[in-house]
């Protein structure tokens, strides 16, 4: 329905997939956040190990890690700023442009990683994966997978 000053209001179906879409967002984060505390990591934290024991050599430009998080660099020079501090990351010097940073995956962070790693998998297919028939996670990909893409091209140009 189009009003008198150009908005598509959603439909109810639409309004309730919509209002659903972020009860499970934020819910979701609220538990695996909690669910990482006994480790005494956050989302966050998990999120910046995970990309550095992913990248080559475990080291990120911090350039390149603030885009993979969606975190701008001052948030992310602070929170490397704390994980330098519990001895998971460090920074480093970038040779080839004496402005650039790396960040690093230290020989802690990554046996941190070793050792989260499976119960942050449990936490998520507990509260996630097994609470949907494969069939239906089959159609939630298709179904998302054009927003994210849509959402990646968008970020791309800002």
């Amino acid at each position: 329905m189009e009003t008198e000053n150009g908005a598509r209001w959603l439909t109810d179906a639409e309004q309730h997939a919509w209002r659903t879409h972020l009860d499970v967002s934020r819910l979701l984060a609220y538990q695996l956040e909690r669910d990482l505390q006994p480790f005494g990591l956050t989302l966050n934290d998990y999120e910046i190990l995970v990309n550095l024991s992913e990248a080559d050599d475990r080291r990120m430009r911090m350039t390149d890690l603030a885009r993979a998080t969606l975190q701008s660099k001052s948030r992310l020079s602070h929170q490397i700023t704390r994980m330098e501090n519990a001895d998971l990351v460090r920074r480093e010097n970038c040779v080839s442009d004496r402005r650039g940073l790396w960040a690093v995956l230290t020989e802690h962070g990554w046996e941190t990683m070793e050792r989260v790693a499976p119960h942050h998998v449990a936490s998520v297919r507990k509260h996630f994966i097994d609470r949907i028939e494969p069939d239906d996670l089959d159609a939630l990909d298709r179904a998302l997978a054009p927003v994210a893409g849509h959402l990646r091209a968008v970020r791309g140009r800002l």
